[in-house]
């Protein structure tokens, strides 16, 4: 098997144990939490550390794995997560909000680390040009996304059956699988011998800078609604915890296909300044049809359709032109970034994820706290347009791509 291939079958199987216990620790704190008396909001701060820290850690991962090599920073992450499992595997009792907020804090460090370590990773091994970067980058990220959507259902499933204590630390056993993959990635991975100032964590690249700016609002506008005010609306209305678990585990599972179909569905003609894959006209176009599913939503709320079903099959459609979007996203950075600025782009890139995902999960208890369902897709449908406004930036700015980067 060539080196190349081996890598990112090593990269890619980590990233998928890792993402398996990252989307069930998220369905885990919110049904145990729940189910304990919090309020959505409450829950929402819960994980308001591990949305933050993830911001700090992009940008400081970025530069450190350019520093010390992808393949360290994977490690750090993986092992990181570990921690933060077995430290929610205490008694109820000693669950306090600032406690819980301290084990999220290091499982965002840990997520972040292993998602810019993992991105990063397939822009170095990636060596047959853009088509390959473009199948790569999405089979990675939706077949990530698909094992989170399983997660979900694993932690609705560990929750019932052997409770939330044992559920963590069964999760941390299957990660130290993933820890013991990485070892296999040669050291060094990824470092460059010149080694970039702490400065150099932020972008002076316009395109990145847009495309940042523009993934803010893109993952505000999912998650303020995802994160809690969709599963705790369906609990409201009678859903049980297995099927919110499985709703929203076939929801991710779906996103993560069509996220690998992208290159397929999008196809790879050559009409643009990029040579090939997508542009970011494309990403334009698909950011504001994000909007279309949206409306339909609150116009079926607006005339009292509130069933479950109703606004989960208008999400349905909403997870399918997102999860375009976002494997679109996710190929322009590695496309506008050079080989040698690839890991500090990335960790800058998904700072700005993660920003979008901080201000989406606190807006999402907020505002269905104070307004409900419907004030959580109200405010999907504003950050849809904010990012759409920014994606034609892109287009604007790209046939300077090359020069750029």
């Amino acid at each position: 098997m060539p080196a190349a291939l081996r890598h990112y079958l090593t990269i890619t199987g980590n990233y998928w144990l890792f993402t398996l216990t990252d989307g069930a620790i998220r369905m885990l704190v919110v049904l145990h939490f729940y189910q304990l008396g919090y309020s959505p909001f409450a829950i929402a701060m819960l994980f308001l550390f591990y949305e933050f820290f993830g911001i700090v850690t992009n940008l400081v991962g970025g530069w450190l794995g350019a520093r010390i090599g992808l393949n360290r920073t994977m490690q750090i992450g993986t092992g990181l997560q570990i921690l933060a499992l077995l430290m929610l595997t205490v008694p109820d009792a000693w669950l306090s909000v600032a406690y819980v907020m301290v084990a999220q804090a290091l499982s965002g460090v840990a997520k972040d680390l292993n998602k810019m370590s993992a991105k990063a990773g397939v822009k170095l091994v990636a060596t047959e040009g853009n088509a390959q970067l473009f199948r790569w980058v999405a089979w990675i990220t939706g077949s990530k996304n698909a094992l989170k959507g399983a997660g979900f259902f694993l932690g609705a499933v560990l929750l019932s059956s052997v409770g939330f204590q044992g559920a963590m630390g069964w999760l941390a056993a299957m990660l130290f699988i993933g820890l013991a993959m990485t070892l296999t990635l040669p050291g060094g991975f990824g470092a460059i011998r010149a080694k970039k100032g702490f400065a150099g964590m932020f972008s002076r690249e316009p395109l990145i800078n847009w495309l940042a700016a523009a993934r803010i609002f893109l993952f505000a506008a999912r998650d303020v609604w995802f994160v809690v005010a969709l599963p705790v609306f369906l609990v409201s209305i009678g859903w049980d915890f297995h099927w919110v678990g499985a709703y929203l585990a076939l929801w991710v599972i779906g996103y993560g296909i069509v996220q690998a179909l992208a290159p397929r569905l999008l196809g790879g003609r050559r009409s643009s300044p990029l040579e090939d894959g997508p542009t970011g006209r494309t990403a334009s176009i698909w950011t504001f049809s994000l909007a279309l599913p949206l409306v339909a939503i609150l116009a079926a709320l607006m005339l009292d359709l509130t069933d479950g079903w109703v606004i989960s099959l208008g999400l349905a459609f909403f997870g399918i032109v997102f999860a375009i979007n976002s494997a679109t996203h996710s190929y322009l950075i590695l496309r506008y970034s050079a080989l040698e600025k690839a890991s500090m782009n990335v960790g800058f890139y998904y700072a700005a994820n993660a920003s979008g995902r901080l201000l989406g999960t606190v807006l999402s208890g907020l505002s269905y706290q104070w307004i409900g369902i419907m004030g959580s897709i109200g405010f999907a449908l504003g950050f849809v347009i904010l990012a759409g406004a920014l994606s034609l930036q892109l287009a604007r700015l790209e046939p300077s791509a090359d020069n750029e980067s």
